[in-house]
């Protein structure tokens, strides 16, 4: 490969963690910066259920660390990302790992609605400060959260969700506005509609499939390697200046 095109866009002698690697976009991404040249830590409720991702990733040839992490449980996530921060040198973190309830708001309960936001913004927290803490000290790191065009708007039936995604926007740029200056870029990426696991109720119901594909410009719903290919592109060094960003991989669908 051109040596311009390997320092802009490799990822040789970096280290990523992944969250919610064992399916879907959070598989996608782990494999996709492997054969970028990077390293991994995957993290998922169980580590045994990382092992086929594994296996993928280390024939991609990047060294492997699966590591089991209930992000509901914070106290867990603080312990993980203190002791990652502490034994490994991570310089990439993809937060990917999300939940969502479907239901109507006035129907929705509460424990699902707090399950939801710890999972999806709390825990981003929890797990991001320790590991940015040591970027911070070496001067250099790659953070990129996974929002949600429901970070834009409010979507159906899926409030809890919509909110968590918002406020991701805001946590992106809080941190990037305190991290910047010290070596850390801190992106989004927000995929539009993506065919994965948490999106098989949608395309189930038929008519909610059709109304949806109609508007997006691009004629089909996402792949995970679409949002993949986004986010190992914030992670290179050819995106060294691009600082606070949301980066919308959607098809064409906002611009509808």
């Amino acid at each position: 490969m051109n040596s311009w095109l390997t320092d802009q866009f490799g990822l040789s002698g970096t280290t990523a963690l992944v969250t919610g690697a064992r399916t879907g976009i959070g598989r996608e991404i782990a494999v996709t910066l492997a054969h970028c040249g990077a390293d991994l830590v995957l993290c998922g409720r169980t580590a045994g259920a990382l092992a086929d991702v594994a296996d993928e990733a280390r024939r991609a040839g990047a060294a492997v660390r699966a590591v089991g992490l209930e992000m509901s449980d914070l106290s867990a996530v603080r312990e993980t990302a203190q002791r990652l921060a502490d034994d490994a040198k991570i310089d990439i973190v993809i937060n990917n790992a999300g939940i969502i309830r479907r239901g109507p708001l006035l129907s929705a309960d509460c424990a699902d609605w707090h399950e939801v936001l710890t999972v999806n913004l709390d825990a981003v927290l929890e797990l991001t400060r320790p590991l940015a803490a040591a970027m911070i000290t070496r001067g250099f790191g790659k953070i990129v959260n996974v929002a949600s065009l429901l970070s834009f708007q409010g979507g159906i039936n899926v409030a809890s969700y919509a909110a968590s995604k918002h406020a991701l926007v805001g946590l992106t740029q809080a941190m990037c506005n305190e991290w910047a200056a010290l070596g850390v870029n801190v992106n989004a990426v927000a995929p539009g509609y993506v065919e994965t696991d948490n999106t098989a109720p949608l395309r189930a119901d038929a008519r909610r499939y059709a109304e949806i594909s109609a508007r997006i410009p691009a004629g089909r719903w996402a792949r995970p390697a679409d949002i993949a290919g986004a986010v190992a592109f914030l992670c290179a060094p050819a995106a060294s200046y691009i600082h606070g960003q949301v980066l919308v991989v959607d098809g064409g669908w906002m611009a509808r």
